[in-house]
């Protein structure tokens, strides 16, 4: 919470951000400045309401609400667990839903069953890690690729994948499947701690707006 009053929200890019503002709007909250396709405006301003709106890639947004550069953000649950920042996750929003999983051949679940070393890629080594670490206490290579990931098996960089998935149709095209799920995901609201202890009443007060909007969906 800036000392002039306005709330800021950090919102990820794209799908992410039109789905909350449509979320927001069903309760009053809007930003006609966020209509306008050819702005090139980076700060988006409801004066009569002291909210400020700004698009960021998916993950800064995390990186934006633990240093109080915005108040509260929506991003992915993968990127708020790979980013693993100092933040309070307050509430499921429940759109943007699919799966983190161990993907890989057929063949490759028995390497799961045991815990021998094997190699894992993935875009997110940092769920990865803590899923095989701390979870299957199973010691891996962990191999950080930015691209297509379901190469990694094919060439044989790697044994197995942790990626998302949604439909599954990627996988099964290139002889891959689901073999463990590592946890669901969808958009989730953040807020900084500082802001969360400074401005209780006005944060909860929308969480609890959003919560009841929700429910009778």
């Amino acid at each position: 919470m800036r000392e002039d009053g306005y709330l800021t929200f950090a919102l990820g890019k794209g799908r992410l951000a039109n789905k909350t503002m449509e979320l927001f709007e069903q309760l009053g909250i809007s930003c006609e400045e966020m209509h306008d396709k050819n702005s090139r405006k980076l700060i988006f301003v409801n004066e009569e309401q002291k909210l400020r709106f700004f698009l960021a890639k998916g993950p800064d947004v995390p990186t934006y609400v633990e240093y109080g550069a915005a108040d509260i953000g929506v991003a992915g649950r993968d990127t708020i667990l790979e980013e693993n920042k100092n933040v309070y996750e307050v509430l499921d929003l429940g759109f943007g839903k699919c799966r983190m999983c161990v993907c890989g051949p057929a063949e490759a679940a028995e390497l799961l069953l045991h815990h021998e070393r094997i190699r894992v890629a993935s875009k997110y080594p940092n769920i990865a890690r803590d899923y095989f670490y701390n979870r299957k206490y199973q010691t891996v290579d962990i191999i950080k690729l930015n691209g297509s990931v379901e190469l990694g098996p094919l060439v044989e960089l790697s044994d197995v994948i942790v990626d998302i998935v949604e439909t599954g149709s990627t996988l099964k095209e290139n002889g891959l499947e689901v073999l463990e799920e590592v946890c669901p995901l969808s958009a989730r609201m953040i807020v900084n701690p500082v802001s969360m202890r400074m401005e209780t009443e006005r944060i909860k007060g929308l969480v609890d707006r959003i919560r009841q909007l929700l429910k009778t969906k």
